[in-house]
């Protein structure tokens, strides 16, 4: 074969013209594939991508639709770690490395499947083969404003309150005192102050989210409380976890929490969160990492710019310990890819642009705006290095503690799941139904359609 001084333009030579289409969460890694990414393959390529950045569900909704009808509108689609395995039992997704395989000119020198974190393996089949280009992968943390901690007239009201010394928090019962502390700190001081954020939407599945992959692990209920091993048991009854005693207190921390949050939480997402935090609207809270750089650095859009500081989130006694040993996680792990439908109409072309955003030599500066780490040298690059002292350690908690943290089990039903509860959720939200009683009747209403599904026996 003859050498190619150029792999993008050689490869894209014979597509040009060719205008690929995709659909993705308005996300900042998202927003770097349209405004950076994008032009700069079709400047290499000839080929024009047109990236529709829209509302998660909205996200979900066309993508899905267009797979279903087969009217192959979208060439790349955002594949988000919870959705994958569902998309894989249909066969929406093309098999992305044998395509590669059958067709060796369309694969990039530059790119490398072995150059990812493990985050990959989420995208990937029994067989190891890749059905997502990953291009997000970010922990949800705990941020605080060190503004507030460092302070010693708060320090000193803090000690004479409690008794104790003004630190991120290790326990829920350490989170709670802070957040009840700041919040009337806030009231008494006549500040738009609270103690925490809460992801708490009466009607968004944010909230329901938020819950089961940030709170409950954190009390030791993993995967939903479902027992995947155990026919898919959901009750304590049956041997799940879902309205376990363990859950039942993680929502009461929750929803305690809620009440002692900005007012705006009763109607935040995963979105509305991170702006509070931005605002100094509250002095801590359990932020999407891929938030963290701009909360952190851009001061057109945050008002506690050198000011946020890094810490695990906190658990119950012993938890930590069990997830240290492997037996759980205390957080999620976030991320997406982008993946090819198979009813694409330009599938080769779209395989060059998926190569494109998953090479080494683009990912530095895409980490840097939007704080999401998929390629292992990434984490070693200078630019990286130094954005990692201004965020208090992200990227090194990222790197050395991202193991702790995990991804959405790997449940093929897990939208027809979270539907069949999430509108129980909502009442206990709304007060119209207890913890306790919304637990039991989730817990029966997940295994009930677990059986209509065919999963539960």
């Amino acid at each position: 074969m003859p050498a190619r001084a150029d792999f993008w333009s050689d490869a894209g030579a014979k597509y040009k013209g060719v205008v690929l289409h995709g659909v993705t969460e308005s996300t900042p890694p998202s927003n770097y594939i349209k405004d950076v990414l994008a032009p700069e393959f079709e400047k290499k390529t000839g080929i024009k991508v047109q990236i529709e950045t829209t509302s998660w569900d909205q996200m979900y909704d066309k993508a899905i639709k267009d797979m279903e009808a087969k009217t192959g509108i979208y060439d790349m689609v955002y594949i988000e770690q919870d959705i994958i395995y569902a998309y894989l039992a249909r066969n929406f997704l093309v098999d992305i490395s044998k395509s590669l395989k059958d067709d060796p000119s369309l694969k990039a020198p530059e790119f490398d499947e072995t150059h990812f974190t493990t985050f990959a393996n989420y995208f990937k089949n029994a067989g190891g083969d890749l059905f997502g280009i990953p291009m997000e992968a970010f922990i949800k943390v705990y941020l605080y404003r060190t503004d507030l901690f460092n302070d010693p007239k708060v320090k000193d009201a803090f000690k004479k309150e409690t008794g104790k010394d003004l630190a991120p928090a290790k326990t829920h019962e350490e989170y709670t005192q802070i957040a009840e502390f700041f919040t009337k700190y806030g009231k008494d001081n006549g500040m738009e102050l609270w103690g925490t954020t809460a992801q708490a939407h009466t009607g968004h599945p944010a909230s329901w989210y938020e819950f089961f992959e940030s709170i409950a692990p954190t009390y030791g209920v993993y995967n939903w409380g479902i027992d995947a091993a155990n026919n898919y048991a959901a009750s304590v009854e049956n041997g799940g976890q879902m309205n376990s005693d363990k859950a039942k207190a993680a929502m009461k921390y929750w929803l305690h929490l809620r009440d002692i949050a900005p007012p705006e939480s009763a109607a935040s997402t995963w979105t509305e969160v991170a702006t509070t935090f931005a605002a100094g609207r509250v002095a801590q809270g359990l932020v999407y990492g891929e938030n963290a750089a701009w909360i952190a650095s851009d001061a057109e859009k945050s008002k506690v710019v050198g000011n946020v500081g890094v810490a695990l989130p906190p658990t119950e006694p012993n938890v930590l310990k069990e997830v240290e040993a492997g037996k759980g996680y205390l957080g999620y792990y976030d991320g997406g890819a982008f993946g090819l439908p198979v009813t694409s109409k330009n599938n080769e072309a779209a395989l060059l642009f998926l190569q494109f955003i998953g090479q080494d030599s683009v990912q530095a500066d895409w980490a840097i705006a939007a704080p999401r780490i998929t390629n292992t040298a990434t984490y070693d690059d200078p630019k990286v290095i130094d954005m990692d002292k201004k965020l208090n350690g992200y990227y090194t908690m990222l790197k050395d503690q991202g193991k702790l943290f995990a991804g959405a089990p790997p449940f093929p039903f897990h939208a027809q799941v979270r539907e069949a509860t999430a509108p129980i959720f909502y009442k206990i939200l709304l007060g119209e139904v207890g913890p306790d009683e919304g637990l039991d009747q989730m817990a029966a209403a997940a295994e009930a359609e677990l059986k209509n599904l065919g999963y539960r026996k």
